[in-house]
């Protein structure tokens, strides 16, 4: 009879954000969780969000997964790094939002994110690109990007999910709308908008839902655009862009596709994940299956 094969631990690149909301209080407790799930830890430092994609690189060869403590921005800053590596992710969320743990089913309490990675059920995840800049949740143009700009670290910290609503009715109060053109395939349509979103995932913005069928593993991209004139209107179809509704209302214009192109008559910001990463003209497209995520079995 022969002996059974030696089992060996999973080898995770344990990263925390610790300028994330719980970043620095959590970061001890989740390396003895994960070490006590069963895998061998390397803990790494990551001072700057720059550096994050080419630490990962760096340890590519000698580790089995990344695990990363922090919230959306955190994620988004690994995601070039996943692309090349192919490593399964998995994920902390200790950031405002954590929009995409929310889309994942991931629990925000550290130790329960940590049994889901110890349990090792991976899903294949879709993953946008905004002129080659990737992202998880959505990518933005107008009032998303004046949000990030106006969204202090200090008032996410202060405030958490609340900063959001705080941060948007000052955004408001001084919306303007613009032109945009969106191109997908053969189909042209023009929008005076005052928020452009092109969604990946299911939710952004602290819990706000990009469409009621939107799925980060359904190949395609979810666009809306809002064409309100006035911040009460927009204040009444806020619980339907809670839910996802918001498609059924004649101010919102929406599409799908794998590839979307947006021209605007002047280069505007475009937001990617809570980081102001590119401008318009933008070309967005999905890449299906792209990034493997530890989840909850279904």
């Amino acid at each position: 009879m022969s002996p059974s094969p030696v089992q060996t631990k999973r080898r995770a690149l344990l990263i925390v954000n610790t300028h994330a909301r719980r970043g620095a209080e959590a970061v001890q407790q989740v390396e003895e969780a994960l070490v006590g799930a069963g895998l061998a830890v390397e803990r790494q430092a990551c001072a700057k969000r720059d550096d994050l994609a080419g630490l990962i690189r760096s340890r590519a060869a000698d580790i089995d997964c990344v695990v990363i403590g922090g919230g959306d921005g955190t994620l988004n800053a690994a995601a070039p790094a996943l692309l090349d590596t192919g490593l399964p992710l998995g994920i902390i969320p200790l950031g405002t939002a954590n929009d995409l743990a929310r889309t994942l089913n991931i629990p925000v309490n550290p130790i329960e994110a940590v049994a889901i990675i110890g349990a090792g059920h991976e899903k294949k995840i879709d993953i946008g690109l905004a002129n080659d800049h990737p992202f998880f949740n959505v990518a933005s143009i107008g009032f998303g990007v004046d949000l990030t700009r106006a969204l202090t670290r200090d008032a996410k910290s202060r405030w958490g999910a609340l900063g959001y609503a705080v941060a948007g009715f000052k955004v408001l109060s001084r919306m303007r709308p613009f032109r945009a053109r969106i191109i997908q395939g053969d189909s042209r349509i023009m929008s005076k908008t005052i928020h452009l979103a092109i969604g990946n995932g299911r939710h952004y913005g602290g819990g706000m839902t990009v469409s009621e069928d939107a799925a980060i593993d359904d190949g395609r991209l979810n666009v809306y655009s809002l064409e309100v004139r006035s911040v009460w209107k927009l204040l009444v179809l806020l619980p339907s862009m809670r839910r996802g509704t918001h498609g059924r209302w004649h101010e919102v214009k929406t599409l799908s596709g794998q590839e979307i192109v947006v021209q605007t008559r002047r280069p505007r910001s475009v937001n990617t994940d809570g980081e102001i990463t590119t401008k318009t003209p933008a070309r967005f497209k999905v890449l299906p299956g792209a990034v493997t995520i530890y989840t909850p079995a279904p």
